[in-house]
């Protein structure tokens, strides 16, 4: 006769697994049934141990080859509008809000992931998605606020003098053929 072993509130509704599984089976199934659990305490874990921050940014590139560029209250320096990822919020979406928000700039089209980087200047765990902007539209230009201050679409060469170091290495990666960098 066949012995049946009961794993009280570890198996899905009380599901019964027989010896002949053995071990191996039975440890496969207890791992599949209390994984779910084990993520989510150790997505905590990895918060305050190895966190880190998100942003994105995006060039956005008009017809006419000009980049849109935004100058913040908090902040010196022209930099491409972008801004922080948040919880709960897709890395495209985190964008598509931060155009609006920065520059009255709806996407209606797909972007393009440039890179990844590191941003240490800003701290050891911030990491920006550069995305590459061509369709979008802005039917106003936005009303400077306590953010972005200044705002405007700049040719390439006519860019303000204060324009940030970033910001000037992603444009001569994106469009003046530089090696790509790790480092924002």
């Amino acid at each position: 006769m066949r012995q049946r072993i009961f794993i009280g509130n570890v198996l899905n509704k009380g599901q019964i697994l027989t010896r002949e599984r053995g071990n191996a089976g039975m440890l496969d199934h207890i791992r599949r049934a209390v994984e779910p659990a084990l993520r989510r305490v150790l997505h905590i874990y990895w918060r305050f141990s190895r966190g880190l921050t998100l942003g994105v940014r995006g060039l956005i590139i008009d017809g006419e080859g000009r980049v849109f560029l935004v100058k913040h209250s908090y902040v010196s320096g022209w930099h491409l509008p972008g801004g922080g990822v948040e919880p709960g919020e897709t890395v495209l979406e985190g964008l598509a809000r931060e155009m609006l928000e920065e520059g009255n700039i709806e996407l209606t089209g797909p972007p393009v992931l440039h890179g990844v980087y590191f941003n240490r200047r800003a701290s050891r765990r911030d990491h920006v998605a550069l995305f590459v902007v061509r369709g979008f539209r802005q039917q106003a230009a936005p009303v400077p606020d306590h953010e972005i201050v200044a705002h405007g679409f700049f040719a390439l060469d006519s860019m303000p003098n204060d324009t940030a170091a970033g910001t000037r290495a992603r444009l001569a990666e994106v469009l003046g053929g530089a090696p790509k960098s790790d480092d924002w």
